[in-house]
């Protein structure tokens, strides 16, 4: 195509009305301010218990999801072959990177290692409330590990992270499980090893599909004889674990599991955050490489989708070809907190705000307002001024639309004074400052 062809091209197409691809976001300065918020808050908290930050690509090869991550994600995979030749995809978690990163590494470093990371992640998948087909995700892991202190850390570090912006235990909590102690309790049932992954895909969606319904499938995918199907429903029918305890704590294989999960217990009262969880075995996460303990906080009153999960990974960087190191961490999406938050009354104000407004009275002190100006930033304040000629008045207006708390009015007899007239924005009140502490 010639370049005339190019620029005619461009220019048939610069006149249409190009819309955001459905699932994805614009952050305007309110909406930034509100992530922004949300990140400093995140990182915040990080790194009061010692977690360092580290970052991926956001571009991995397909194989590390269609092996690692299970056939939920990998159905929703933004996937393409590159011009490499490459099968590669969007990143739609970061734990198989961040288990990828570790394979390469992990001999080399102190354990347990603490890392968090704030990555964006694409799935493409119907959207719904509190889910898109883009979001940034506050990954925090533990790698190396496996005393149950170190769930216990990772969960008390995600409700620090609610805490950290205003949320209480009156508002979420985590629901917490263990496929060990699933495993264990099915087995006693008579669920057989093979009929395990099927069997917690039912229980999975026990809250979102009708009863006659996971009747069937645990029948159909898992193998199970009707009498054995409404046996496993029924132990979900009870919340909390002491259904199980009564009914299995005397079995070896699941009181080893009860008195762990106590430990976790007794760990998260002793950070004072027992209110905020509670046992629930329906939680079992639907990502292929869990292993131990998981959870999920939810709103307490159920309006939103899961605001966060996480659990124990104990064979995943094993299963990339690194050293088989014991694992456990979490997700937190932005999508369902900001909309909490905002229901909740907890956003941040995002009104336009400077430190100063610098105000020359003439083109004679225009020079003047630049090197005041240049002054006051390189000294940490924010400052702003009309970047063309103005009457007074438009310039004072502009200041209030900035937000401006002090103005810096440069009138011809104050400067042949030596001096600036600074005026309080929200009080009115004016004062003298000499152009030399200015500048």
């Amino acid at each position: 195509m010639t370049p005339g062809g190019v620029l005619a091209r461009f220019g048939a197409m610069s006149k249409a009305a190009f819309q955001r691809l459905p699932g994805f976001r614009d952050f305007v300065p309110e909406d930034l301010a509100l992530r922004s918020h949300i990140f400093d808050a995140w990182r915040r908290v990080s790194r009061r218990y010692g977690f360092r930050e580290y970052d991926g690509p956001p571009l991995e090869p397909l194989e590390l999801y269609v092996e690692k991550s299970g056939e939920e994600i990998v159905g929703q995979l933004y996937a393409f072959t590159d011009r490499g030749g490459r099968e590669v995809a969007l990143r739609p978690e970061m734990t198989p990177s961040l288990a990828r990163i570790l394979g390469e590494r992990s001999r080399g470093l102190a354990k347990p290692i603490r890392w968090f990371s704030i990555p964006q992640l694409f799935r493409y998948e119907r959207q719904q409330k509190g889910r898109l087909r883009e979001h940034f995700q506050w990954n925090v892991d533990i790698v190396g590990e496996d005393d149950v202190a170190a769930d216990a850390e990772v969960l008390a570090v995600a409700i620090d992270g609610l805490r950290a912006l205003g949320l209480t235990a009156a508002d979420v909590r985590a629901r917490v499980s263990d496929r060990r102690l699933l495993s264990a309790v099915l087995g006693a049932l008579g669920v057989p090893a093979e009929g395990l992954p099927a069997t917690y895909a039912v229980v999975d969606k026990l809250e979102r599909e009708p009863r006659e319904r996971s009747l069937e499938r645990l029948q159909n995918e898992a193998g199970l004889d009707a009498g054995r199907a409404r046996e496993v429903l029924a132990l979900f029918e009870t919340p909390g674990l002491e259904g199980v305890r009564e009914r299995f704590g005397e079995r070896d294989e699941v009181g080893a599991e009860l008195a762990r999960l106590d430990t976790y217990q007794g760990h998260l009262e002793a950070m004072g955050l027992g209110d905020f969880m509670t046992f629930d075995l329906t939680i079992v996460r639907g990502l292929a490489y869990y292993t131990g303990i998981v959870f999920e906080l939810f709103d307490r009153s159920g309006e939103f989708r899961a605001i966060c999960g996480g659990g124990r990974y104990d064979r995943l960087l094993e299963l990339v070809g690194g050293e088989p190191l014991p694992a456990v961490g979490f997700g937190m999406g932005d999508v369902v907190l900001g909309e909490l938050l905002r229901a909740r009354d907890l956003l941040p104000d995002a009104a336009p705000s400077v430190d100063r407004f610098i105000v020359p009275i003439g083109p004679e002190q225009r020079a003047l307002a630049l090197r005041i100006g240049h002054a006051e930033r390189e000294r940490g304040r924010s400052v702003l001024y009309a970047l063309r000629e103005q009457g007074v008045g438009k310039q004072f207006k502009a200041a209030a639309s900035a937000g401006a708390r002090e103005v810096v009015v440069l009138g011809p007899e104050e400067v042949a004074r030596g001096v600036a007239v600074v005026r309080d924005m929200a009080s009115g009140e004016e004062r003298e400052v000499s152009l030399e502490e200015l500048t």
